[in-house]
């Protein structure tokens, strides 16, 4: 596939920062670490990786709004377009040498997501999307599974630590839709998450409490291949609650009837 010049651009961007954190991600031992947080902390490698991304983003576009994990948000000289950037979804997983992290970059045009890259660098899978031309992982179109049956679906979601408010939904949640399926994951990337419900591998994910730049490219990764995706609360919005559910076409009735309850 050839991508317009800003997919390019974040293509790029996304290996660049990838090929970092890989080094990093080598030496896990030997990061210097320091803490943000009850169980989510931020190490040098994360913010090097943001580092690169923002270098050659808006290095590419400087008139660009920006949005990040680490350096927060900065008004661009065009108001209508914004980058919405993880350097490092799966921190945690990266600091104890699990391989399952991404960096996560969006393009976001009048509040639209128009373009997405999910970069699992430690596999080298590619996961874009742009929109109306479609998904996919390297060179591989993306569709999501064909799955129609609950209890044959494979679903993912995040579990809170920590001791989170949000912790007594997401017991409630399992409580209700693990008899109804073949099985609930958490791997620790809600951008891998996403990217996996796109490829098929996972035929839904639903997570209250995120941030935009954990979900933003997902959302128009999933979309470009053919899966349905909501704000968990009815009549919400993705982004600004930090909430969503997605899934194929054929089981998202069901699938949302179970976790909205």
């Amino acid at each position: 596939m050839v991508g317009s010049a800003n997919l390019n651009i974040m293509m790029k961007a996304a290996r660049k920062a990838g090929r970092s954190l890989v080094k990093d991600f080598r030496e896990v031992e030997n990061l210097q670490v320091s803490m943000k947080g009850a169980g989510d902390f931020v190490s040098r490698a994360d913010l090097a990786a943001e580092a690169i991304l923002k270098d050659e983003l808006r290095g590419a576009r400087p008139t660009y709004g920006w949005l990040a994990e680490e350096g927060g948000e900065e008004p661009g000289e065009d108001p209508t377009r914004r980058w919405i950037v993880d350097p490092l979804d799966g921190t945690t997983n990266f600091l104890h040498g699990l391989p399952h992290w991404a960096v996560s970059i969006a393009l976001e045009h009048k509040g639209k997501i128009v373009a997405g890259v999910i970069y699992d660098a430690a596999k080298d899978e590619l996961f874009f999307a742009e929109k109306g031309e479609g998904a996919f992982m390297n060179e591989s179109r993306l569709r999501v599974s064909g799955r129609n049956r609950m209890i044959e679906s494979i679903f993912a979601t995040g579990v809170p630590f920590g001791g989170r408010s949000d912790l007594p939904a997401t017991l409630h949640d399992l409580a209700r839709i693990m008899p109804e399926c073949a099985g609930v994951r958490r791997w620790g990337s809600a951008a891998l998450d996403m990217a996996y419900v796109a490829a098929g591998r996972y035929d839904g994910f639903w997570e209250r409490r995120l941030n935009a730049w954990d979900m933003a490219a997902g959302i128009i990764i999933i979309r470009e291949a053919g899966g349905l995706i909501e704000p968990l609360t009815e009549g919400g919005d993705i982004l600004e609650d930090g909430e969503v559910i997605c899934s194929n076409e054929a089981i998202f009735d069901k699938f949302v009837k179970v976790i909205r309850g």
